[in-house]
């Protein structure tokens, strides 16, 4: 009989191996065949840096379905749902053999159905594949079991579980509960809190977390006890949980950075958790200075703002408020004031200023002329419509004076300044940049406040241009030099005078000023207000206004965005510990001449001291007099050809631009003219010597057209700037004489129909020429 049962046994043998071999080649075919899909679609979660979680989305399904991350299942978590829903669950493949018999065996002597027997990994198959609960379901539901203990591990399959579970409603999984009813994510979670989401899922509908506490805590007490009496916790641990109250209520979801989280969310569509660079205290302040300030703005009809805070050192955003109310449809709260295209205004022109000290054309000291001037049509005047005649650079930055800045810009070039701001990611620009003159500097084009406030990150990081960072994955690439260190410094060094007329009211010699370098920016019409600032901590950029367009006659930079930069600053880096700006080695001082800001002269009487940087800045010696002989009534000039041999005099007179005299003798302000020359002198000045100090025709406008009424033409006025030496000037009509007039007097003809070509020259022999053309209405 031993002998029978031996061969029996050897013969078997071979058939279950076989047997197991081929049932396992079928799993794996099949698991080739019909692989199980475990993508799940969650809602969209915007964290801040250190995790807190700023924004949730409802899923495509309209469910709150928030990914738990395996550090988020805290071992309090894992054995309390692991002894309630599956003891074994760290031991069998996916299915509990003994469990199933005992099942079976229930189900078969009491005639219906009383125990499904299914594990952890056999209800998230359920979860992700629901099917009706029939027998074949069961054997389905196997399989998929087995198939995922063969991919996933068991954290991750308890993770799946714990991000799939019912509790009612449209909430599913074990964060979107601990989030909507305690207001906290699962690692913050006690033991009761733990217990009584551990109980739900199995009867959602009964125990109604906010309407029916008392009676889950009843069945959270009877969990408690029974963890207790199987010492899967501490008995003192039970205790405190047992007379723990239950202030589980519906919560709204969290919503801070609304328009930054929209924006997180489409820019990384699939992302279950995207973490921004925001840090969430930061964040909170903005939000509520931005609110409570626009809420006192309203009343002069300015409804909304927009602040960006950036970080210089890691170039993180850590605070983006698109708006002052995001559900406020009326005043437009869900446009991204952050991102949306306006008017700069005047804030573009430190970055100007830049360009002209990194190409050596000027320095703070240098002296340009704030007067009446004509761009060939384009007439900009100043914001309080007065001009100041020559002013130095760092007053004309620093008091935002325009027709300084047109003409800087008309030196540097429009295209060199613009390809500067393309360099910097100016997106509108980019695509305006053929359209682009030299309004451009005065608002004339388009610009977001992200892009302003990154650029004047350029100012705080020694010239370099470096990308921001709005998510915490973000690689930070090296900078690209988009200004010199020396020319950020000099533009710092003059933003930071509080002696400005963009200083806000109220805050002259105020305590509450912080320590910043700061511009200001009021768009045409005043539909924009701008306020930048930055130290070496942070780069805040502050808009202001409607996002209908609407102007406001109370609107601009200097008392309308200015004060809340100020807020947000000593709110955020009070007294700033970073330190402040020290000048580049580069940077040197040198004696100056105070009335032009170049080198001192043989004719220069006082001296001030100016920055300039070292192989750049030019070197120019001062002009501002020049030695003129006179008789010695000083009525007369002399030149070299008349000079007597005896009786004259020399003096010194100021050596003016044509513009300045202009100016000065439209405004009545004396100056020191140089005598009418020698009438008796016969040298004939040579054409074309001192051409540069030719006169200026100011009006009417080279290469322009215009249009006039044949049968009533209107006259059409010719002006001039001259030197200073200048008594007389000649008009020509196509090169035929018109009239001699004062070089400041006003001539007018009456135009016809035409090319014309108009020519003034001066009693020096110098002469300028233009063309314009007459076209009939």
């Amino acid at each position: 009989m031993k002998k029978i049962i031996s061969i029996t046994k050897r013969l078997l043998r071979p058939l279950w191996i076989k047997l197991a071999g081929g049932l396992l080649l079928v799993f794996l075919l099949l698991d080739i065949l019909f692989p199980f899909n475990t993508r799940i679609d969650y809602s969209p979660i915007i964290t801040a840096a250190d995790g807190t979680i700023l924004h949730t989305f409802l899923n495509r399904q309209d469910k709150w379905r928030l990914y738990a991350e395996l550090p988020e299942i805290t071992p309090n978590l894992r054995k309390a749902i692991v002894y309630k829903e599956d003891r074994f669950f760290f031991y069998h493949p996916g299915i509990n053999p003994l469990a199933l018999f005992r099942a079976a065996g229930k189900n078969l002597f009491s005639g219906r159905r009383t125990s499904g027997a299914s594990t952890i990994t056999m209800q998230v198959v359920r979860l992700l594949e629901p099917r009706q609960r029939t027998y074949s379901s069961k054997l389905f539901e196997a399989f998929r079991a087995l198939q995922l203990e063969l991919h996933y591990s068991k954290d991750e399959i308890l993770q799946l579980y714990l991000n799939l579970i019912p509790y009612g409603s449209n909430i599913e999984g074990l964060k979107s509960a601990s989030l909507l009813y305690f207001g906290k994510q699962p690692k913050l979670l006690s033991l009761a809190e733990i217990t009584t989401l551990t109980i739900i899922p199995n009867r959602p509908s009964s125990l109604r977390l906010g309407t029916r506490n008392a009676y889950v805590v009843q069945e959270r007490n009877r969990w408690l006890r029974r963890f207790e009496q199987a010492g899967v916790f501490d008995s003192s641990v039970i205790a405190d949980a047992l007379e723990e109250p239950l202030t589980a209520r519906r919560r709204k979801a969290p919503r801070q950075a609304p328009h930054l989280a929209l924006r997180l969310s489409k820019e990384n569509p699939g992302m279950p958790i995207v973490q921004a660079t925001i840090r969430p205290a930061v964040q909170a302040a903005a939000e509520q200075l931005v609110q409570n300030y626009v809420n006192r703005m309203r009343a002069l009809n300015i409804h909304n703002a927009a602040v960006l805070i950036i970080n210089n050192q890691t170039m993180n955003v850590e605070a983006y408020v698109g708006s002052a109310d995001f559900a406020n449809a009326l005043d437009g709260g869900q446009v991204d004031g952050v991102r949306a295209v306006r008017s700069p205004g005047s804030a573009l022109k430190p970055m100007l200023y830049a360009l002209a000290f990194d190409k050596g054309l000027i320095t703070p000291k240098s002296k340009l002329n704030d007067v009446p001037t004509n761009f060939g049509g384009y007439e900009p005047g100043n914001y309080d419509q007065r001009f100041n005649g020559a002013v130095t650079a760092e007053f004309a930055l620093a008091n935002s004076l325009n027709i300084p800045a047109v003409k800087l810009l008309k030196e540097v070039g429009t295209p060199a300044f613009t390809g500067l701001l393309q360099k910097a990611a100016f997106t509108t620009i980019q695509k305006q940049s053929k359209d682009l003159g030299l309004s451009m500097i005065l608002g004339g084009c388009g610009v977001t406040l992200e892009e302003m406030t990154r650029l004047f990150t350029v100012f705080a990081n020694e010239g370099q241009l470096k990308s921001i960072n709005l998510t915490a994955s973000a690689s930070q690439a090296a900078g690209t030099p988009l200004i010199s260190p020396e020319a950020a410094f000099l533009v710092t060094n003059t933003l930071t005078q509080i002696t400005r007329p963009d200083l806000p009211n109220n805050f002259d010699n105020s305590y509450h000023l912080p320590r910043i370098a700061w511009k200001t920016g009021t768009s045409y019409g005043r539909r924009d207000a701008w306020s930048i600032g930055y130290n070496r901590h942070y780069t805040v950029g502050i808009w202001v206004g409607n996002f209908s367009g609407e102007g406001v006659p109370e609107l601009s930079g200097a008392n309308t965005a200015t004060p809340l930069l100020f807020q947000i600053f000593n709110t955020i880096d009070y007294n700033s510990p970073k330190g402040w700006f020290l000048p580049p080695k580069s940077i040197a001082s040198r004696a100056i001449c105070p009335e032009s800001g170049a080198v001192p002269g043989e004719f220069c009487t006082s001296w001030a001291v100016d920055y300039y940087i070292m192989g750049v800045t030019r070197y120019q010696r001062c002009q501002h007099q020049k030695t003129v002989f006179t008789n010695p009534a000083g009525t007369l000039s002399y030149c070299a050809h008349c000079l007597p041999d005896s009786g004259s005099v020399q003096r010194l007179y100021p050596n003016l631009s044509p513009e300045l005299i202009a100016y000065y003798q439209l405004k009545r302000i004396p100056y020191a003219a140089i005598p009418v020359h020698n009438p008796a002198c016969e040298r004939i000045f040579e054409p074309g010597a001192d051409q540069h100090m030719a006169p200026f025709i100011a009006s009417p406008n080279d290469r322009s057209e215009y249009f006039v009424d044949p049968k009533a033409p209107a006259d059409m006025q010719l002006s001039c700037q001259a030197s200073n030496e200048v008594r007389a000037v000649y008009w020509y009509l196509n090169d035929k004489l018109y009239r001699k007039a004062r070089p400041t007097e006003a001539v007018f003809f009456k135009p016809r129909p035409g090319a014309l070509k108009i020519s003034c020259a001066d009693d020096r022999g110098r002469h300028a020429d233009i063309q314009i053309l007459i076209k009939s209405l």
